[in-house]
């Protein structure tokens, strides 16, 4: 019954992973060879299993552990969860359990008995990928972006933390959990991952949208803007609002500050989206909040309506003023200025 689930999760991992590996191109980067490392190291685990080689009976094949998919798998949400594309040089340090875990193993091979020192090292990575585990399942109950995999990783991260622990348990001579020894372990494993890998390839093959998150395409790909001009736009654009005060008048429109500037129209929306992440509207609109509030708190304003001042400093309505307000600040007009007083 194992090895037949083991040449099923095979031969459907090797499908999935092909599959993934020929589109890469439209994932995002980080989380797909996240992902991908994840269930190539599980496939690896499958095939090279020390309890359960498919190909070598009694094989010590320990560079095939299942710690490697626990630190990708860890690693996977963490960026999943962040929404960050670049990889950080400090998040290598996570894999330093796995090498020292590696080098444990390497040693216990050559041990003819066991050695305190080198079991406390293993019980202090077994424990590392523990906490790996616990952080994944802590990442899947807080974020709010749901994603396929969290079906899947709760039950496979919970059956790492179980075994882990019959592992500690077993170091300090204590009787184990039967219902996760090795071998039930491993058939629970594997179904898990089968279904896992099955799930998959039936998400691919129904051209599923929402496997990983999809690479995006800029619409500016084609500009000829360069770093020098990107920043001068950037300042004259802050100084238009800071110094000018353009954004005073109710009908400023990009057009305008375009013509006011002398930079093409194209160029500002692609600095403002690009590289200061705000949309012209927003851009505008946080000067007016900003100029609202000072004015709110100058006591020569006191005799003014709060529409008065809104309307004074570039608000057209009180709907927008009052919507837009709270998108900035998170509450009403007239709670901030009950706050004030």
């Amino acid at each position: 019954m194992l090895e037949t689930l083991q040449i099923i999760a095979l031969i459907q991992g090797f499908f999935v992973l092909s599959v993934l590996f020929i589109n890469r191109k439209e994932y995002k980067k980080i989380t797909f060879w996240l992902l991908f490392g994840s269930l190539l190291s599980v496939l690896l685990y499958i095939a090279g299993d020390d309890e359960n080689n498919i190909f070598v009976q009694d094989a010590d094949w320990f560079l095939f552990d299942s710690s490697l998919f626990v630190t990708f798998l860890f690693l996977f949400f963490r960026y999943y969860k962040s929404g960050k594309e670049k990889f950080a040089k400090f998040d290598y340090l996570f894999f330093l359990p796995n090498i020292v875990y590696f080098i444990i193993e390497g040693i216990e091979i050559n041990l003819v008995e066991e050695n305190l020192l080198v079991e406390i090292f293993e019980i202090s990575a077994e424990l590392t990928f523990v906490v790996y585990l616990l952080l994944v399942i802590h990442s899947i109950i807080t974020t709010k972006k749901k994603h396929w995999i969290i079906y899947f990783a709760i039950p496979i991260a919970i059956l790492f933390a179980l075994s882990s622990g019959n592992d500690i348990l077993k170091t300090f001579g204590i009787a184990e959990l039967p219902l996760f020894s090795d071998q039930n372990f491993n058939t629970y494993l594997l179904l898990v991952i089968a279904f896992l890998f099955y799930f998959i390839a039936f998400k691919l093959l129904s051209k599923g949208k929402d496997i990983l998150p999809k690479t995006e395409t800029s619409k500016y790909k084609n500009s000829n803007l360069n770093p020098k001009l990107i920043e001068q736009y950037k300042a004259d654009l802050i100084r238009s609002m800071e110094t000018d005060k353009l954004y005073l008048n109710g009908k400023l429109s990009i057009h305008s500050v375009s013509e006011n500037l002398n930079i093409p129209r194209q160029y500002i929306s692609e600095v403002l989206n690009e590289y200061m992440q705000t949309s012209f509207q927003d851009f505008v609109n946080q000067y007016r909040v900003e100029e609202f509030i000072n004015r709110l708190k100058n006591d020569q304003n006191d005799h003014f309506t709060l529409l008065g001042i809104a309307t004074d400093v570039g608000f057209s309505s009180k709907s927008s003023f009052n919507a837009i307000f709270k998108k900035f600040k998170g509450i009403t007009p007239s709670e901030f200025k009950k706050s004030l007083s």
